[in-house]
């Protein structure tokens, strides 16, 4: 039963490559504004799910809605345009551009969307402000900490206001206090512009800055209990 006010739903999804069965019937279902960790180890299929909840990977079988439509449904370039247009992305190592400076970093969703470059720019200073790295807007990638370039990540996948926001061990690569700042920071921005976060972790003190966790092993999925 899809629980009622969600954004995003999962159900029964499989997912297979080769002989290896990824996902094995899991559900999701995430809130608007809600920030959900997904936990599990190693190979759990947590990953997986991810690719599939934004529309990377199709599941073999199982449904996914999204606002009302159904994800598993649509053709490669409308799943493409969601993921430009409703969906942002943190990954592990930033994935910047390195030939850009950060400000045009940030600034890379409104552009591919059509917008001029001083409009695009000034909205991508908002967020980087925001994010503590406004002084590194001149900056390349490559000159920045990992910390201050991680946080450049949260501003552009913020920057489009999207309605979901898509994290995959976002902290990976940071130490300890460079982690929590980045994490705090990308819940708190997420929040006030309610936006969803699926944030895939295997991490207990990642999955402390979430709203709800749901462990995935074996390519199946299950709530956890929320603590009293």
């Amino acid at each position: 039963m899809t629980p009622a006010g969600s954004l995003l739903v999962a159900e029964g999804l499989h997912k297979t490559f080769g002989q290896t069965a990824a996902l094995d019937g899991a559900d999701f279902s995430i809130h608007p504004g809600e920030v959900v960790a997904v936990m599990g180890p190693s190979g759990s299929g947590k990953s997986t799910l991810l690719h599939c909840l934004a529309g990377i990977l199709r599941p073999d079988s199982g449904s996914i809605t999204y606002a009302g439509r159904e994800l598993t449904g649509m053709s490669d370039t409308e799943r493409s345009t969601l993921r430009r247009t409703e969906f942002g992305f943190v990954f592990q190592f930033g994935q910047l551009v390195p030939e850009l400076t950060c400000t045009e970093n940030v600034a890379l969703p409104l552009r591919l969307a059509g917008a001029r470059r001083k409009a695009a720019e000034r909205v991508a200073l908002e967020w980087m402000e925001r994010l503590e790295v406004d002084d590194a807007g001149h900056k390349r990638p490559g000159e920045v900490s990992g910390g201050q370039g991680q946080r450049v990540a949260v501003a552009r996948a913020l920057v489009g206001s999207p309605r979901v926001i898509f994290a995959d061990e976002p902290t990976g690569a940071l130490d300890s206090l460079n982690g929590e700042r980045v994490l705090e920071l990308l819940t708190e921005a997420a929040r006030s512009a309610s936006a969803a976060v699926v944030l895939v972790t295997h991490e207990a003190r990642v999955a402390a800055y979430s709203d709800r966790e749901i462990v995935v092993r074996d390519g199946r999925s299950r709530d956890l209990e929320p603590s009293v």
